[in-house]
């Protein structure tokens, strides 16, 4: 208790009545990728009966994906709106709240994220009479911004259970390793993504937040929706639900050397609209606005001491966003203090972003500004960007020491640390290796790399594994040629090669990277390290034996 005390003082926020600390109570279990995101909403749903619940929320929902990945036309192919229609009928409390816009959402061809066609989902799933007072469109809170929230929360068979993190219900997530199922005319295009499962009290909190995101949409005025020729149509036509249910008892989950909180991100208005001179304060979400999800990174950020790994869309900041919440600035002093930095983005931009589908192969512009430019050249050596060619990176995901794990809707740019966009994310400290095992999973995803039993322990080692973003950052001991030869450590096998560095490439850091471990784990990892040589050996005098 003493070690999780700690890591919470050091990488955590304190507690609060608004922001709870959820302290070894609550499961906190990484789902990497939409097929098995989908697959376990989809059996709680299936499980779900009278007296139940299921709420939804995201940029997007899809009335006609089918959570199996089925294509319509397919043998078993069933709609969202169907399978959450057939549980409303059954006596399931199921609520949708999709995030709507009153300009863009109104007028067509008017092509500004996925507004105009939530709209049109929203009237497919109330063309099913069991849903109709169950749908709200949520155009409420920072004018330029937008809902971007995205969660599941299921009470099913007297558990409760909560998803949070970056995916939306639309059948394009529907990907998982190695990111070959879709494609962009003739290319190649996958993509990745990740959410949180909390149970336990955690999971109660999920449901309050969006508890009050649906009772603040239940009391937006009316507005209205412009369909060609000359219709207009109530965006949220009564009668529909304006309560839901404080949120059920939910147990403790054990979870022993865990400490979770739950984190949101919003601004002070529920109605923003310079043009009518017509504001509102938020009735029951906190009327001055929070920025837990910033305080949370910030603090993580500063308390880092080997290394900091980050998987974004961006990287770089779109309107709505304000130079206080950067965290650019952190970024740079920890580079400065010898962290290794790793930035991982996409190599193709989500189609709804528009423009050339292509990246380039640079840092971007921001990160070049903001931290490369600011540090001296000596410490340039302490940050890597990649790009993962052919995929769409969609994971607003930090990884701090081992310990400290961030996954949820917010991207890193300071549009969503302000509230521009409202967020949800989740954040866990751990003395146990739940943070490690997400790491090691992801690593080997990125490398394209069978996870054995042979190569885990080398990708368990952060000594070495941080070594495949820089060869620089490798041990003295690794062989030449650690990550970027076939075996170099043994069982390293990639199917295929999709990371491409982009920068910078300064001189290395004079000051080696380091970590916190005892004597005997170090001792161990070098054990390990030798053991590979060894076999690596054995191996080349094979091969020169046989001539290749």
């Amino acid at each position: 208790m003493d070690a999780l005390r700690r890591l919470q003082e050091r990488y955590l926020r304190p507690s609060t009545d608004t922001c709870p600390t959820f302290v070894e109570d609550s499961e906190w279990v990484p789902v990497v990728d939409g097929i098995e995101y989908f697959a376990q909403i989809r059996s709680l749903i299936e499980r779900a009966g009278p007296g139940d619940s299921v709420f939804a929320t995201g940029l997007q929902i899809e009335s006609d994906m089918d959570l199996s990945g089925l294509r319509p036309g397919e043998p078993g192919y069933e709609p969202l709106s169907e399978v959450l229609a057939r549980k409303a009928s059954d006596g399931v409390d199921v609520r949708i709240l999709l995030t709507a816009a009153v300009f863009s959402g109104s007028v067509p061809l008017v092509k500004i994220g996925p507004f105009r066609a939530n709209v049109f989902a929203a009237i497919a799933f109330r063309r099913h009479p069991s849903l109709r007072a169950r749908v709200l469109l949520d155009w409420s809170g920072a004018g330029i911004g937008c809902h971007h929230q995205k969660m599941v929360v299921l009470h099913v068979g007297g558990e409760l259970t909560a998803y949070v993190g970056g995916l939306d219900l639309s059948a394009n997530r529907y990907d998982a390793e190695p990111h070959d199922r879709l494609s962009i005319s003739d290319d190649r295009w996958g993509w990745h993504d990740g959410a949180v499962r909390l149970r336990g009290p955690a999971a109660t909190r999920v449901w309050e937040v969006y508890r009050g995101r649906w009772m603040e949409a239940a009391s937006l005025p009316e507005r209205t929706t412009w369909f060609p020729p000359a219709r207009w149509e109530v965006m949220n036509p009564e009668p529909f639900l304006t309560d839901l249910p404080v949120a059920p008892a939910a147990p403790p989950h054990e979870s022993p050397g865990t400490a979770v909180q739950v984190l949101r991100s919003f601004r002070p208005w529920k109605i923003d609209q310079y043009f009518a001179l017509y504001r509102r304060h938020w009735e029951i979400l906190p009327r001055r606005g929070v920025h837990e999800v910033f305080h949370a990174l910030s603090t993580a950020i500063r308390a880092a001491r080997h290394f900091i790994y980050l998987e974004d869309q961006y990287f770089y900041e779109a309107p709505g966003g304000r130079r206080a919440f950067r965290l650019y600035g952190l970024l740079r002093d920890a580079a400065e203090r010898g962290v290794k930095i790793v930035l991982v983005c996409s190599g193709r931009k989500d189609p709804a972003d528009g423009g050339v589908n292509k990246f380039r192969r640079r840092v971007t512009g921001d990160i070049q500004r903001g931290v490369i430019d600011k540090l001296k050249p000596a410490d340039r050596g302490n940050v890597m960007m990649h790009r993962i060619e052919g995929l769409t990176v969609h994971t607003k995901l930090m990884i701090v020491d081992d310990v400290f794990a961030s996954v949820g809707s917010a991207n890193f740019f300071s549009r969503s640390m302000r509230g521009t966009d409202t967020e949800l994310s989740t954040v866990l400290v751990t003395t146990g290796t739940q943070v490690r095992d997400l790491r090691v999973r992801l690593w080997a995803e990125h490398l394209r790399t069978p996870l054995t039993d042979e190569l885990r322990p080398f990708l368990e080692d952060i000594d070495l594994a941080i070594g495949i973003w820089h060869p620089y950052w490798l041990p003295p001991d690794a062989p030449a040629g650690t990550w970027r030869r076939d075996g170099y450590p043994a069982g390293f096998a990639p199917e295929e090669r999709v990371l491409v560095p982009v920068g910078p490439w300064p001189e290395p850091s004079p000051r080696p990277f380091q970590r916190a471990a005892s004597g005997a784990a170090r001792g161990a990892a070098k054990g390990a390290r030798a053991a590979a040589r060894a076999a690596q050996s054995g191996a080349q005098a094979a091969r020169g034996s046989s001539g290749r």
